[in-house]
């Protein structure tokens, strides 16, 4: 956990305020049962009122004082850690928002979320102990056992031998929790995932009768979390009772010795009262170890998964300027520069004969020597059976992902050569799933062009054929909707198109998004679409939606099999008659 010192370090004043307040507490404790012992033989042995006034009075401030630097480190404690919590979560979703695509696939969205909170909360908590009380025990009980030996050797001796023991048994407790607690972690991913499966599924799974087979897969995973917490935290609970007998057991055999030594006159009752005072208090060290146990092997668990997501690399950017071939012919100490230069991109756009593998499975060929030119301003059309690359096709445009062979070209630039920001903003982006965030319908528009004015807004919204309905809604644009979204999967579908063009693209890339629409409402949008006059890249399944455009590029298994208008492939391509042929008959059953 050395990594986390970094994010400690912006907080050392008030982590050493609390240090020293903890330590204070602890010396205040030590000296209490001196004071006692003082009270004990002077005054109640001596018989002496003034003595009891005295010795009761620094009794009494001491227990003030410890009183309000207990106060004053809970304050400090939990600053520091509710602080380093808020750094955490900032950082994990800045390092989720900034690592590329291709590393993110190896996280479940269950898995990151947990990260965010429970891991993070996991720590926080451990911050807070240790600020608290973890380095406060170990001084109440080292303290203990050498001021007991200080007043009698021969009642602390049982304290001297049997502690550090105890100590021992305790380490390797925590040794063995930290793995125990590391696999009640992923077993709580695995229980999470489920359940936000069945919370974003729950109509589908109540329409396919599966409900007692979510529960089984459900409390299957239920149980194994259950059962390796369990195991968890029955080994640190387990050893505190076993350490906390026999510290009693300690107790009793220094009573038993001391009162031996008070019938022979070798001891004074007020250092037995000490040395007792002190096993009691070394006792209530202990007593916080099961906490403190729990706490960092639970921590240590969550900062390896937490450091998992801060270790992600930040997304590449022109990565490949300086092998990219520009026309001016810097070289690759100009990258950078040259990317800055170049304004958004604007012109046809091209493939020369690109390849992509995903690069978590560098074996497997998803695209293959695509190449291809879309006029600008012109609408093309990628069709294809299910799997045949068409998202991953439009996804190497904004450099979600990197191509692995071959070159994309908007105006004649390669798009290797262009900041991701620049490029980026030059395109409207609509994937397959139409989300939407918590705020309002303007809000929602918005995303897509901050200083969008309303103007703006509900131009973007007649021309994804959206206005109408928007205008219906109880609140207009001011309606609020959830994350879920309450409107239709057509209304979803369009307002997210709506939101793409609110940036004014100049490539507007559109992942099988009109799915949802009907066939009158679907032409209205790309009709309009054409008289905007950026460039559109549609993938579909639909004939209807590629009839009209002016390039239909039709994969299979990843490869380019044909590429050109309706009529063209009708005339040329067998593959793409047969999918107007399916579509044809599937209409005419539908109307019969």
């Amino acid at each position: 956990m050395r990594a986390l010192l970094p994010y400690l370090r912006p907080y050392r004043r008030p982590m050493s305020l609390a240090f020293v307040l903890m330590l204070i507490e602890a010396a205040v404790e030590l000296w209490q049962p001196l004071l006692l012992a003082k009270l004990i033989q002077e005054g109640i042995g001596g018989k002496d009122v003034g003595a009891v006034y005295v010795w009761g009075g620094w009794l009494i401030a001491s227990a003030l004082g410890g009183f309000v630097c207990g106060i004053v480190n809970t304050f400090w404690a939990s600053h520091v850690s509710q602080s380093l919590a808020h750094d955490l979560r900032s950082d994990l979703l800045r390092g989720v928002q900034s690592a590329g695509l291709s590393d993110l696939r190896g996280f479940k969205p269950a898995a990151l979320l947990g990260r965010m909170t429970g891991d993070v909360t996991q720590v926080q908590a451990a911050v807070y102990f240790c600020l608290r009380l973890f380095f406060r025990s170990p001084l109440l009980i080292a303290g203990s056992v050498v001021l007991a030996m200080l007043v009698d050797w021969r009642l602390g001796l049982p304290l001297a031998v049997t502690v550090p023991i105890l100590l021992a048994v305790v380490y390797v407790a925590i040794r063995k929790g930290f793995h125990a607690f590391g696999e009640a972690q992923e077993n709580m991913d695995r229980t999470s995932g489920i359940l936000r499966e069945n919370l974003a599924g729950m109509r589908l799974i109540r329409a396919m009768v599966r409900r007692a087979g979510e529960y089984e897969r459900f409390g299957a995973a239920n149980a194994a979390w259950r059962d390796r917490t369990t195991s968890a935290l029955r080994l640190s609970e387990m050893t505190i009772p076993g350490a906390l007998l026999a510290m009693n057991l300690i107790v009793l055999a220094i009573l038993t010795a001391g009162s031996g030594l008070l019938a022979d006159g070798g001891a004074e009752a007020g250092e037995l009262v000490a040395v007792v005072n002190y096993a009691l208090r070394v006792i209530g060290a202990l007593s916080f170890v099961t906490m403190i146990i729990t706490s960092l092997s639970r921590a240590a668990a969550s900062w390896r998964r937490i450091a998992e997501v801060l270790r992600l690399p930040e997304e590449k950017d022109c990565a490949a300027a300086a092998s990219a071939g520009h026309s001016e012919g810097r070289g690759a100490g100009d990258a950078d520069t040259y990317a800055d230069a170049i304004r958004p991109p604007a012109g046809d756009i091209v493939f020369a004969g690109v390849g992509f593998r995903y690069p978590d499975a560098p074996d497997v060929a998803v695209l293959r020597d695509l190449s291809f030119r879309v006029r600008r301003g012109g609408t093309a059309v990628v069709m294809g059976m299910t799997g045949a690359g068409k998202t991953s096709l439009l996804q190497l445009l904004p450099r979600l992902y990197e191509s692995a062979a071959g070159r994309i070209e908007i105006g004649g630039v390669d798009i290797r050569a262009l900041s991701k920001e620049t490029l980026r903003a030059a395109i409207g982006y609509v994937p397959q799933q139409s989300v939407l965030f918590e705020g309002t319908v303007r809000d929602n528009l918005r995303m897509g062009a901050l200083e969008a004015t309303d103007a703006e807004l509900e131009a973007a919204a007649l021309a994804a054929q959206i206005h109408g309905e928007i205008a219906a809604l109880p609140g207009g644009y001011d309606t609020r909707l959830s994350a879920g979204g309450s409107l239709s999967g057509g209304q979803r579908q369009r307002l997210a198109v709506a939101r793409a063009l609110v940036r004014r693209p100049e490539l507007l890339l559109l992942d099988d998004c009109t799915s949802a629409l009907d066939a009158v409402t679907e032409g209205r949008l790309l009709r309009s679409l054409r008289e905007i006059g950026c460039t559109v890249l549609m993938s579909t399944q639909k004939v209807a939606a590629a009839r009209h455009a002016d390039l239909i590029l039709l994969l299979s298994d990843g490869s380019l099999a044909a590429q050109g208008k309706h009529d063209e492939l009708l005339a040329s391509s067998p593959l793409y008659r047969e999918i107007v042929r399916s579509q044809s008959k599937e209409a005419q059953e539908i109307h019969a």
